[in-house]
């Protein structure tokens, strides 16, 4: 693939737009969807928990979180438009019973009071996080005490070899992920690394290596 078409899809991984966006959109939830349920299980959701995500691009997967306990609620932030509009749109039954609240944000400044959340998770964001350590330390402020923070991400040693990661892309390994954490305020619970297999756009299998590491305020 030509240099422009891999920067095509590098733009629209992190800020899906138009068509082609919601096409990218499906292609993610389809490719992430073990990684987001093995986030979503990790957090260990109790009832009437209140329960925020950081780019959840279309959101295909809250029905899966909202099977975890009863009584939750939901808050996704998305820098997209488009995948805001999305969002709503496939999970319109949890926005009309009040149950999923969607909004858009900038990426840095977590538009809720301190304390809010009881869970708080991302999936495959961190690679486009402007700065990590406002983020990280918004997500703290925002997190109510004893509360758990859960971040997924594909380990660099994979994503090296997709060549449209060498546009925008940050690359973390499982150790520079933990050195960001040292610097805050929380408490690492538990690191898992699995390997799952994924399927390439050429059709062929491949091993993917992904982290999640859970954290408590």
């Amino acid at each position: 693939m030509e240099q422009e078409g891999l920067h095509e899809i590098a733009s629209q991984l992190k800020h899906p737009t138009g068509e082609k966006g919601i096409e990218i959109a499906i292609m993610m939830n389809e490719t992430n969807i073990n990684m987001t349920r093995h986030s979503i299980q990790n957090l260990n959701i109790a009832k009437e928990s209140l329960i925020l995500e950081l780019g959840h691009g279309n959101a295909g997967h809250v029905e899966f979180l909202f099977e975890q306990a009863k009584n939750l609620k939901y808050y996704g932030l998305e820098m997209s438009e488009l995948m805001f509009q999305e969002a709503r749109r496939i999970n319109r039954n949890f926005v009309s019973q009040k149950q999923a609240f969607f909004s858009i944000y900038d990426g840095n400044a977590i538009p809720f009071k301190k304390e809010s959340f009881d869970k708080i998770f991302t999936v495959n964001t961190i690679y486009f996080w402007q700065d990590p350590q406002k983020l990280l330390s918004e997500i703290y402020r925002v997190l109510k005490p004893n509360g758990n923070f859960c971040l997924t991400f594909a380990e660099g040693s994979f994503m090296k070899k997709l060549p449209f990661t060498q546009y925008g892309f940050e690359l973390y390994s499982t150790e520079k992920v933990q050195n960001l954490i040292h610097k805050t305020a929380f408490k690492t619970v538990c690191t898992e690394t699995l390997t799952e297999k994924v399927k390439s756009k050429t059709g062929e299998l491949a091993d993917r290596a992904f982290t999640t590491i859970v954290v408590e305020k």
